[in-house]
C-alpha cells in the first residue's frame, strides 16, 4: 500500500536521509559511551561508570526511536557499521583515553550530534513534518542535557 501522510516522496526522502545521519551519529556515539563504561578507571570511576550508562541506555531508545521514525516515512533506515561510518560525523575511540579525555571526546560528540539534529529544522519545518520537529526537539534537550552534565566534570 502506498504511503499517503502529506509529505511528498522528495520530502520524506530528504527528511529521511537527515534522520539517517542522526541515526548514524547517535549509534556512534552510543557505542562510544558503552565502550568508555566498560573501560574507565580511576578516582571518577563509579560516578562516570553510571553516568556513563544512564546515557548509553538513553542512546539506545533514541536511536530505535529515530530508525522507526524513518520507517514511519516508508524509507529503509540503514542498520550497519558500514553504512553508520559512511555517515557519522563521530571519531571512534581507537585506544582508551583517561576519563578526562573520555568525559571531553563525549562532550564534543554529544554536541555534534545537537548540530546534526539542529541541521535537520530547516527541511522538516518547510516540510511541516510536526512528528520529526518534536523528535529532534526531544533529542536536542536530552543531548545538551547530557552535555551540561559530563562538562560539570570538567570544572574545577
Amino acid at each position: 500500500m502506498q504511503i499517503n501522510i502529506g509529505l511528498s516522496p522528495e520530502q520524506r526522502k530528504a527528511i529521511a536521509d537527515g534522520l539517517a545521519k542522526l541515526l548514524a551519529d547517535s549509534y556512534t556515539l552510543y557505542l562510544k559511551t558503552h565502550n568508555f563504561h566498560w573501560n574507565v578507571t580511576g578516582p571518577m570511576f563509579q560516578t562516570l561508570h553510571l553516568l556513563f550508562e544512564h546515557q548509553y541506555t538513553e542512546l539506545a531508545t533514541a536511536v530505535d526511536e529515530i530508525a522507526e521514525r524513518i520507517r514511519a516515512l516508508d524509507i529503509y533506515a540503514p542498520g550497519s557499521y558500514a553504512a553508520f561510518s559512511k555517515l557519522t560525523s563521530i571519531k571512534e575511540a581507537i585506544e582508551v583515553p583517561t576519563a578526562h579525555d573520555m568525559i571531553n571526546q563525549l562532550v564534543h560528540d554529544q554536541e555534534i550530534v545537537i548540530k546534526t539534529a539542529r541541521s535537520l529544522f530547516s527541511v522538516v519545518e518547510g516540510a511541516q513534518d510536526q512528528a520529526t520537529l518534536d523528535l529532534l526537539t526531544r533529542r536536542m534537550l536530552t543531548l545538551e542535557k547530557n552535555a551540561w552534565m559530563l562538562r560539570s566534570h570538567l570544572s574545577q
